[in-house]
């Protein structure tokens, strides 16, 4: 005889989705907003000629520097963070009359990327091109990815790639290998530079964490104006670095 409690229970009669029919759907989470300073009010929507998204970290060290109080022209906020939560928006500095940097301190979730993106390319922030700097997740990537030499792929809007070569925003890098992607904050922005057919260059990057990594940057990025950056190496480890990241020398995806 069967012991009924030791006994695995038999198989559901019901399919797994149907089982969720009978919990109640969570609530929808509110939107994402922008927060501008008082002495800002007056110059809404922004128009810049160029919105750089910062969202690896060796494109954040890179602009560390450069992020002031007084460059601070708006910040994204998500509801569902706690205001006390460390670096929980999206800062948007000016760090020209021309160019805004949004800086992204902190991982956005899969389900929320759309919706920042949103935001950041809505009639309150209304750019004529973007760059997009991101890294490249390793089971992502199709091929080697070696950590001792930085890498750097492109992916474009349409808008972007009918451009001649010498009018392009990221000239010079190679676009990411066929059967890769991204997804993500990254992929959000591209797709909604897509749908608003606005020029927009997606810019991944390896290794996730490397000093060789934020001068290939400074290189790409020298062209668009006189900034001053300056890092450290160790820098480059405080921005985005999740707790139980191991580092793999090689890699076959």
């Amino acid at each position: 005889m069967e012991d009924v409690i030791t006994e695995a229970a038999p198989p559901s009669r019901l399919l797994e989705e149907d089982l969720n029919n009978f919990t109640p759907s969570s609530p929808p989470l509110p939107s994402p907003f922008l927060l501008f300073p008082h002495t800002q009010q007056q110059q809404q929507p922004l128009k810049p000629t160029l919105l750089i998204i910062a969202i690896s970290s060796p494109s954040l060290s890179l602009f560390h520097n450069l992020l002031t109080p007084q460059t601070l022209t708006s910040s994204l906020i998500l509801p569902e963070l706690p205001l006390s939560y460390p670096n929980n928006t999206i800062n948007i500095h000016s760090l020209s009359s021309t160019i805004l940097l949004a800086a992204v301190q902190n991982p956005i979730p899969d389900n929320r990327a759309y919706a920042v993106a949103e935001i950041l390319l809505s009639n309150q922030i209304c750019p004529d091109s973007v760059i997009i700097l991101d890294s490249i997740q390793p089971m992502n990537h199709r091929g080697l990815l070696s950590s001792d030499e930085a890498v750097a792929f492109k992916l474009e809007s349409f808008a972007e790639r009918k451009k001649a070569n010498e009018e392009k925003l990221l000239g010079g890098l190679d676009y990411y290998p066929s059967g890769s992607v991204v997804d993500g904050l990254g992929a959000a922005i591209l797709g909604r530079c897509q749908i608003l057919k606005i020029r927009a260059s997606l810019c991944v990057t390896w290794p996730q964490f490397d000093s060789d990594v934020v001068l290939l940057l400074k290189d790409l990025l020298r062209g668009l104006g006189e900034f001053e950056f300056g890092f450290s190496d160790d820098e480059v480890f405080k921005f985005g670095r999740s707790k139980d990241h191991v580092f793999q020398s090689h890699l076959y995806i």
